[in-house]
């Protein structure tokens, strides 16, 4: 017969009435956690977290000192409706992270999915969507309203410009400063980041067939061919990788651009050369 986990909740710590607290939640010294919270099964808040406003927290996440989940937007439109976060399930929440809530004249709430890694002192604005398998590494930053896809890394110190999307699989390299879409599966880096190919050891390691990598690569170079206009360019790539899903996956992200601009490649290794020869 299993054992029921109890709940554990230091005697420092402020629970205020009626936060939600599920089974076998743990939350340490000198944590706050408001009225409007609703705490997973098995949560662990280690010490000094706050939790604020309509916070979500899903089953088994952990969060480390310091970190604030559920601040208000960071947004002079925001008159003080109620607006929400939602945090997935089995996310790590590193030492000093901020997450804050949506705001009332936008989409009214951030939404974190399962399985991330934010590392310390990352940072995800108001009204931001971010997938599941995320890695934030230290300080890396989102401004409100961004859209990250599943299994996206974003470098230590990288901040996002704020409506940009990130599509699944990318990969942000370290002090970049991203201010245009970055397509799916690509690998974005540098102040204003340029395109680099594609996120090879990635895809290869996400399991996906060599010869689907092989196709998405001639993709992307026919799709970023300066011979004609990318415009021009999506058209042959409808043609040619229509039975591709993944190579379609990029066309699909560009053809339904959001407010920026998107990265393009870099004069220098844009063709993705330099990234297939590291996997």
């Amino acid at each position: 017969m299993l054992m029921k986990i109890m709940t554990s909740i230091h005697a420092s710590a402020v629970v205020e009435e009626g936060a939600q607290i599920g089974q076998g939640v743990r939350i340490g010294p000198f944590c706050h956690v408001g009225a409007e919270a609703v705490i997973g099964d098995g949560v662990e808040l280690v010490s000094h977290v706050s939790v604020m406003g309509a916070t979500t927290i899903g089953a088994s996440t952990k969060v480390y000192p310091m970190a604030i989940l559920g601040g208000p937007p960071q947004n002079t439109k925001h008159k003080g409706g109620r607006t929400t976060l939602v945090i997935g399930k089995n996310c790590t929440i590193r030492e000093g992270v901020t997450m804050h809530l949506g705001t009332d004249s936008s989409r009214g709430e951030t939404t974190i999915g399962d399985n991330g890694n934010f590392l310390a002192y990352a940072h995800i604005a108001h009204d931001c969507v971010v997938g599941n398998n995320a890695t934030f590494a230290n300080g890396a930053t989102l401004g409100g309203h961004c859209e990250v896809g599943n299994n996206v890394y974003i470098g230590g110190l990288t901040a996002v410009h704020q409506f940009v999307r990130v599509g699944d699989n990318a990969f942000l390299g370290g002090c970049s400063a991203i201010v245009g879409d970055v397509i799916p599966y690509a690998i974005a880096v540098g102040n204003r980041a340029s395109l680099r190919g594609l996120n090879i050891i990635g895809l290869k390691r996400s399991g996906l067939p060599r010869s689907e990598i092989h196709l998405l690569r001639k993709a992307y170079r026919m799709i970023f061919d300066r011979s004609r206009t990318v415009g021009e360019n999506i058209e042959f790539a409808k043609a040619e990788f229509a039975s591709s899903p993944t190579a379609m996956k990029i066309v699909d992200f560009i053809t339904s651009r959001g407010k920026r601009h998107y990265a393009v490649p870099s004069l220098k290794g844009g063709d993705g050369d330099d990234v297939d020869d590291e996997g």
